[in-house]
């Protein structure tokens, strides 16, 4: 209802596009599954930051020329994966942030291990670098797979469609390495 002024004049209640205005400006109140998703964002974000410097080693360390330029295209799509991920902060209206991944930095860990208890110029090197670099890309995969699945829940479509990306991406990695192993790698090693 319409309310009178001293001068007469009627003045009329916040028209609708006033209160709209305001409520989309207002901070909403992430929930505590938005809270947990952006945790988990924060952890595979420390793992691609780590991955792409541990796969230039994992590359120098490889003995043959295919599973070395594996390793080199990997770190350029990892370079990706990172940018994606900071999309995806930024559609979260979230500052990109890294929270470090314990799985992560074991299954690094792992891989040095590897490459210190196995020989240089070895096929079973490559082997064993082919296995190491698999854990991580099954673990990569668990991880966009699911993070890809909250976003759907969240109705953010547009979250899922990045993290879908990068899930294909290192769905097709971890093919690529099956392909080395099994079309060369583990048979010369077997023989060694």
């Amino acid at each position: 209802m319409a309310t009178t002024t001293k001068a007469g004049a009627a003045k009329s209640p916040a028209s609708p596009t006033t209160k709209k205005t305001t409520m989309k400006n207002a901070k909403i109140e992430p929930t505590e599954f938005h809270e947990f998703f952006v945790d988990e964002l924060k952890d595979i974000y420390w793992a691609e930051k780590h991955l792409v410097k541990a796969l230039p080693k994992m590359k120098k360390a490889a003995t043959s020329p295919e599973l070395a330029a594996a390793f080199d295209k990997h770190t350029q799509e990892t370079q990706t994966h990172i940018e994606t991920l900071e999309q995806v902060f930024a559609l979260l209206e979230e500052k990109p942030a890294a929270k470090k991944c314990d799985a992560m930095a074991g299954l690094l860990e792992e891989a040095d291990g590897i490459i210190s208890d196995t020989d240089s110029g070895t096929m079973i090197r490559d082997a064993g670098l082919i296995l190491a670099a698999q854990k991580v890309e099954h673990y990569e995969i668990a991880t966009y797979g699911t993070l890809k699945v909250f976003a759907e829940n969240m109705d953010r479509t547009d979250v899922a469609i990045l993290l879908d990306q990068t899930l294909e991406n290192e769905k097709a990695t971890d093919v690529a390495l099956t392909e080395c192993a099994v079309s060369f790698v583990n048979q010369a090693a077997a023989e060694e």
